[in-house]
């Protein structure tokens, strides 16, 4: 993967904090030609080094580590990204070959866990974990070179990263077809979805920016760590006491290094998601950071490949 240029670093790191931020915004806050912005941003889009797309929360969130054959688990890597309700899809070492997040609805989740996973060729074990509430998901993962200052010129009043979605609000049809768009390309025009959809320009802002504000529809700026210099990253596993799991949850979210922390169920108590530079930075990060103190056991998988992230395939080199 080719080293990006500082300009492209600040580019991708303007879209992480507001994806549908025009050119002539992020040109004026990087205070860069308009032109020459653009031009690499859309390079960007273009070459799928970065891509935007909304996902769809849901009520019922669910962690999947599976076991596989030997010789199958890229077949069942494949079967699990090619599902519309998967968000991230892993291959990983440790005691599983992959682990997905599945987003689907409570009266889906017998028949997915109980019927259609258990299809999948190869498919040997399957652990489930539900995930009890979000610290921090992808859209609050922001390590590129940009100030604070920047990062509030983009985004005066930040939009907040959802703990878990509650209450599902039922869509009528015009919202599910701009929900839709969006899932595709999060920086559709207003105007490109009103045609779509068939309704005005207003129409469309006014239901794309409600569909935003309730968070039941995250925009997202997808880009491969490696990319931006942190080429290793591993799932945390980790255990602690219950009086500290809030404030252990909280403390990881605010490290850069998280791009994921979620409470889940089952034998451990935390799943973070960790990118750093090199395996050094990562014993460091996991042995010596003062959250720490509060985990009384801590299991590393490296993460070999993603098939899958934030709802978009693995882009084709």
């Amino acid at each position: 993967m080719r080293e990006l240029a500082l300009l492209e670093q600040q580019i991708i790191a303007a879209l992480q904090v507001d994806p549908r931020a025009s050119w002539r915004k992020i040109a004026a806050v990087l205070r860069e030609p308009e032109r020459t912005v653009a031009r690499r941003g859309s390079e960007l889009l273009e070459s799928g080094v970065v891509g935007v797309r909304g996902i769809r929360l849901r009520p019922t969130p669910v962690l999947v580590e599976i076991r596989c054959a030997p010789g199958t688990s890229r077949v069942a890597v494949q079967a699990l990204a090619q599902r519309a309700d998967t968000s991230f899809v892993y291959t990983v070492t440790g005691s599983g070959d992959c682990l997905a997040e599945i987003l689907t609805d409570r009266q889906r989740l017998h028949t997915v866990l109980s019927d259609e996973l258990p299809g999948i060729a190869g498919l040997t074990h399957v652990n489930t974990y539900p995930v009890l509430r979000y610290f921090k998901t992808l859209r609050a993962w922001q390590p590129g070179p940009l100030s604070a200052e920047q990062r509030a010129a983009l985004r005066p009043v930040p939009l907040a990263d959802p703990t878990i979605l509650d209450e599902y609000p039922q869509l009528g049809r015009t919202d599910e077809q701009i929900a839709d768009a969006l899932c595709e390309d999060g920086r559709m025009s207003f105007e490109a979805i009103a045609r779509r959809v068939g309704v005005s320009e207003a129409t469309a802002r006014r239901r794309t920016e409600w569909l935003l504000e309730t968070s039941y529809l995250n925009l997202r700026a997808l880009v491969e760590p490696a990319a931006l210099g942190l080429p290793v990253e591993a799932l945390l596993w980790i255990k602690t006491a219950p009086a500290q799991l809030e404030g252990l949850g909280r403390r990881l979210a605010e490290q850069p290094q998280t791009r994921y922390v979620a409470a889940i169920t089952g034998d451990y108590q935390i799943l973070a998601d960790v990118t750093v530079a090199n395996n050094t930075a990562l014993y460091d990060f996991t042995t010596s950071s003062a959250w720490t103190g509060d985990a009384t056991q801590v299991t590393i998988s490296l993460l070999l490949d993603a098939r899958k992230r934030g709802g978009r395939l693995k882009p084709v080199p």
